[in-house]
């Protein structure tokens, strides 16, 4: 843990001058606090300038008007195929635009998320034709400065291989980014990216490598280029591929990364501590100006993932937990988003000293399901489970259940009492009733 106070301290010299760190700003939960109040907080006490929305919602574009943050809206996927004509284009952004630009600073409309990802051949053909579409809408409504780009996940290249031989995928490399890499030299727009090392296929073997912390590295020999972490090799790879293709000119900018805090036995990677080395490095980066060993000097716009943790997202467990900061404004963790100077804000409603309440398993939770609950919860930093081994104070009753809830418990009360941390993949519910009774 040194080597994170470190990183702080660090972090905390490098913010005193103007970063160019966004965030996303989801919200599939029902806790949040008003965009209004989200707004204000952005602007007076973190170093982020700038949000992306995975939708165009009035009430949050309202809600930035005149703060000098700028805004990214996004429009879905299932909208991509109507606004590659001209006419639906021009009244989606006269109804999703012009009532709050330039109030609002809007710099990017977002067309689609991750298509390739989806495999839908309907939104990836019809992907450019809608971004042409809406940048002719634009235009014709005074709009110039509005640039539209898409965010893209690391699914694109041929497969993993050092960053100087990395290109697009056969098929869609001259049929889909060429075409889209045109559009964004034309248009002088991004291309964006969302880099996830924590998604990697092999960073059971590579963590280290993902997370910035000391490893043997990889060496590329055709340009002698030696990379110590994930995310520099990432943005190489995707800077080599587009100069392939003769479109090495093109900004790149970062619409996603981060790294989850928890998730349950199948997220064993989703740890705080990984989240305060991974997202310190990045943004340790990204603030610095460093660029990577290909593109030295080199800044990317970035918007780190994510503001909050959203309770109602679907998905496993760990999709809820990539949020950076409490419903109440105040920080998960300290990685020095807060502007220097500026205290973390007093919780609203402070957590009591004692607590009424207990997590305990569902009645109808299997045994299996017990077991990777047990096994989870004693195996983070900071849960104690003596008590339940042979001789311990609470290793009575002598049952899978009873142990299980121990352990859960433990965990509910370390991490803070949130309603999160008692969720164990939906096997897990909150009672006043005291289960050692």
């Amino acid at each position: 843990m040194t080597a994170v106070f470190i990183l702080i301290g660090v972090l905390l010299q490098l913010f005193t001058a103007t970063t160019g760190i966004g965030v996303n700003y989801g919200m599939t939960a029902d806790n949040l606090p008003p965009p209004s109040v989200v707004a204000n907080f952005l602007k007076t006490q973190t170093i982020f300038d700038s949000v992306k929305l995975f939708d165009a919602n009035p009430d949050v574009l309202r809600a930035f008007a005149n703060t000098g943050i700028s805004v990214s809206v996004t429009v879905g996927n299932g909208d991509i195929l109507g606004l590659t004509n001209t006419v639906t284009a021009r009244r989606w952004v006269a109804d999703h635009i012009s009532p709050f630009h330039p109030q609002t600073n809007i710099k990017y409309i977002c067309v689609g998320t991750e298509v390739l990802f989806s495999k839908n051949d309907d939104w990836i053909n019809n992907l450019v034709p809608a971004m042409r579409s809406l940048h002719y809408a634009l235009n014709k409504a005074g709009f110039q400065d509005i640039k539209v780009t898409s965010a893209h996940a690391l699914n694109i290249f041929r497969r993993d291989t050092i960053p100087s031989l990395m290109r697009f995928m056969v098929g869609y490399d001259q049929s889909f980014f060429a075409p889209l890499l045109q559009f964004h030299q034309r248009t002088k727009s991004p291309f964006m990216v969302n880099p996830y090392p924590y998604f990697s296929p092999d960073i059971t073997r590579r963590l280290n490598y993902a997370l910035f912390k000391p490893n043997s590295g990889i060496y590329d020999k055709y340009t002698k280029k030696n990379y110590t972490n994930m995310f520099d090799s990432i943005m190489d790879s995707t800077y080599t591929a587009m100069k392939a293709l003769g479109y090495g000119n093109v900004e790149i900018a970062i619409g996603e990364t981060g790294w989850p805090t928890q998730g349950d036995a199948t997220s064993p990677f989703a740890t705080m501590e990984n989240a305060i080395s991974y997202n310190g490095h990045v943004i340790k980066e990204i603030v610095s100006g460093k660029g990577t060993p290909l593109m030295p000097n080199r800044t990317f716009e970035t918007y780190m993932f994510a503001l909050f943790n959203e309770n109602q997202k679907p998905g496993p467990l760990v999709e809820k937990y990539w949020g950076m900061f409490n419903p109440d404004l105040t920080p998960i963790y300290d990685v020095g988003l807060l502007r220097r100077g500026q205290s973390a804000p007093t919780p609203a409603t402070p957590a009591p000293s004692f607590s009424k309440n207990f997590c305990v398993p569902k009645v109808d939770v299997s045994n299996t399901q017990l077991q990777s609950n047990l096994d989870y919860a004693c195996g983070q930093e900071g849960i104690d489970c003596t008590p339940i081994q042979p001789g311990g104070a609470c290793y009575e009753p002598n049952t899978l259940r009873a142990h299980a809830a121990f352990a859960m418990n433990t965990y509910y009360r370390t991490k803070g009492e949130s309603y999160f941390s008692c969720d164990f993949a939906g096997t897990g519910q909150i009672t006043t009733v005291d289960p050692s009774k």
